[in-house]
């Protein structure tokens, strides 16, 4: 199995553990939201053409870190400006798995309700 598959699979999980939060498949790409809003984009499970595995993630407070990872770039459509990062899971040097799992939940904790990051900190994060 390639790596970045591995990889994929362990964000999808964490993302999914996280208090109410779902899987949806909007465009034929996989998605995990909470209260019906996208914190974690994960693309398609076989990506064609020119895309790259990689995953969507916004991040408010390690925005300029993410950025630092080879690859990375502000996510299109307009994300960027709103702290969305595009970050690679192939090739290059991505971050280690722990970087990219408090990244999910970074973005889980940026969009999700104040009810919802409330429980999250009541189990001690994940």
């Amino acid at each position: 199995m390639d790596e970045w598959r591995e990889t994929r699979r362990t964000l999808r999980e964490f993302a999914l553990g996280l208090p109410e939060a779902y899987e949806d498949h909007p465009w034929g790409d996989t998605v995990v939201k909470v209260n019906k809003k996208i914190f974690a984009f994960l693309g398609a499970e076989e990506p064609a053409g020119d895309r790259r595995p990689a995953v969507w993630l916004k991040l408010p407070e390690s925005h300029g870190h993410a950025l630092s990872v080879a690859g990375a770039e502000p996510s299109r459509y307009g994300l960027g400006r709103a702290c969305w990062v595009t970050i690679p899971l192939d090739g290059g040097a991505p971050p280690e798995i722990e970087v990219l799992l408090d990244w999910v939940e970074e973005s889980y904790r940026a969009v999700a309700p104040k009810r919802l990051v409330t429980a999250l900190d009541a189990l001690g994060g994940l």
